[in-house]
């Protein structure tokens, strides 16, 4: 087995234990995303107070939502998965020059393609807002406003891709720190945007283009650093890139899936009435927060530990690794998607209530919450176990089994959907999240079903005593929330002061009863810092 190659500025690269060095890199990302989490419920905050659930926000919302499912779908989700593998293998065996040429390639090649179809995105945006927003026809102007809209968010998946293409790069290199802290320049902007807003929604358009622009600036000084910023060039015929194609062929339906899923359930609750896009949209941002901080954390920094150690050939270790990642989710992911269900009203009458966010759409947000929580470990687990397929370059599986998931998904919507217009239901919205949730566990569990069919994830010993010690916790942290929150009637009267003073107390007492239940059971820091448990 060769030596790792050294960095570029000579020193060698060192392999420390891969749970305690992945603990920390997830500390890192865990605290920038936590920050640029924190922005977003301010932006969001914003957004409710600005824009409530009025017709303006459902299409800016959209004009959003499009760009934002090619990124999931194609940048975050088939290109990362798919570059990651092959560049983690060049720097592994090959030399710095073959870094910097496959470097050069992918990016002149992804910019070009990019350009290409962020050309076609504009000169189609009312094509595409009829595709994913056909319910706003049936509204004068909002279709129309849409398109606006539309035309200056689409160049934002041009800027993020390439953005994420630098970040995957950073990443591999250990530097999570920048790559993690780019999304805040997007809160940033959108929170600037709202405090000249004029009561117009445009401005957020406007804003959402700078910061595309600006997030891929940032990650341009720290490639300097590494010398990884030659001269893009169209390479379409490199054979590394041929094969980063031909990964990311299936990824990108199988990535799609949650986002096919949600923006499908957008486009129908546009046929539902005003303010059902802003519920589900203010409803999904409360569940991102949790999956943010900590389950995209820990999906990101696997990807590339995964990655060495299938070219190592170390299936111990890569087992050992997934095992360390689905015990970390479950830890923080079990009590955040009880938290969510228990404290849905009290905190969406904190953060968002106010005289453009009335009782009504606190109820109505409530709901949607409560749906999307039910599937939240099913959609963390998610950005765990597609690793364990993505570094091993298998992508036709996942795909498979992604698109099963997606199918049983949609025929749920569509089922929902209809009984809800059938019966002129106000909840038909809380139905659509409902299905989105269902798609996100039966995927989880199909993957999980297979890596251990296939012999690729072998549990490692203790599982029953954790899992035992998990639920002991989440139940006493259940009956202290249910103890001192009280019901959501009772928040959304009370001054804003009030709601966060009780909200932060009703919290910590929670998260107090499930570590001290924790510790009380067993449980040491020491059963989660090392890989082999």
């Amino acid at each position: 087995m060769s030596t790792p190659d050294p960095l570029p500025d000579g020193s060698p690269e060192e392999e420390p234990p891969v749970a305690p060095k992945l603990l920390k890199s997830t500390g890192v990302v865990g605290a920038f995303t936590l920050a640029s989490r924190v922005l977003g419920f301010v932006r969001d905050t914003m957004f409710a107070h600005v824009f409530g659930d009025k017709a303006g926000m459902d299409v800016f919302i959209i004009a959003q939502a499009i760009p934002n499912f090619g990124r999931r779908m194609f940048a975050e989700g088939a290109f990362q998965q798919a570059f990651v593998p092959v560049f983690t293998e060049t720097k592994t065996r090959g030399t710095q020059d073959d870094v910097r040429t496959l470097m050069s390639v992918v990016m002149g090649t992804l910019g070009s393609v990019l350009a290409l179809i962020t050309l076609i995105g504009c000169l189609a945006a009312p094509i595409l807002l009829l595709l994913f927003a056909s319910g706003f026809t049936a509204v004068p102007g909002k279709a129309e406003l849409g398109a606006q809209l539309l035309r200056w968010t689409f160049p934002y998946l041009m800027f993020i891709s390439l953005t994420s293409l630098a970040g995957s790069v950073l990443n591999t290199y250990g530097r999570f720190a920048v790559p993690a802290a780019t999304p805040i320049i997007l809160n940033i902007c959108l929170i600037a945007s709202a405090y000249i807003h004029g009561g117009e929604v445009h401005v957020l358009a406007y804003a959402v283009f700078i910061a595309g622009i600006l997030q891929f600036a940032m990650q341009l000084p720290s490639l300097a650093r590494l010398r990884l910023l030659p001269m893009p060039r169209w390479g379409w015929r490199d054979p590394r890139v041929q094969r980063i194609i031909t990964l990311m062929i299936p990824v990108a339906i199988g990535s799609g899936v949650a986002q096919i899923s949600l923006l499908l359930n957008s486009g129908l609750s546009t046929w539902l009435g005003d303010g059902r896009v802003s519920w589900l949209y203010y409803a999904d941002r409360l569940m991102e927060f949790p999956l943010g901080v900590f389950s995209i954390a820990v999906g990101t920094v696997i990807l590339p530990a995964l990655s060495a150690q299938h070219s190592r050939e170390s299936p111990q270790e890569f087992s050992a690794t997934l095992d360390w990642g689905m015990r970390i989710v479950l830890l923080i992911g079990l009590p955040a998607a009880l938290g969510l269900i228990l404290l849905a009203g009290p905190i969406i009458a904190t953060i968002f209530g106010g005289a453009n966010f009335g009782p009504r759409a606190v109820l109505m947000t409530q709901y949607a919450l409560w749906a999307y929580a039910v599937g939240f470990v099913g959609f963390s687990m998610i950005k765990v176990l597609v690793p364990g397929f993505y570094a091993r370059q298998e992508t036709r599986v996942p795909t498979r089994i992604a698109i099963t998931a997606l199918i049983s998904g949609m025929t749920l919507s569509l089922t929902l959907y209809t009984i809800a217009k059938a019966t002129g239901s106000e909840i038909g919205h809380a139905g659509l999240a409902l299905s989105t949730s269902f798609t996100a566990s039966l995927n989880a569990t199909m993957l999980w079903r297979r890596l251990r069919r296939d012999g690729v994830f072998v549990p490692e010993k203790g599982w029953s005593q954790f899992l035992l010690r998990l639920l002991a916790a989440n139940l006493a942290m259940a009956i202290v929330t249910l103890l001192l929150a009280g019901s959501t009637e009772s928040w959304i009267g009370q001054p804003l002061t009030h709601r966060i003073v009780k909200l932060v107390v009703v919290i910590v007492a929670a998260v107090v009863a499930y570590f001290a239940t924790l510790l009380v059971t067993g449980l040491r820091p020491a059963h989660l810092r090392h890989a082999h448990h």
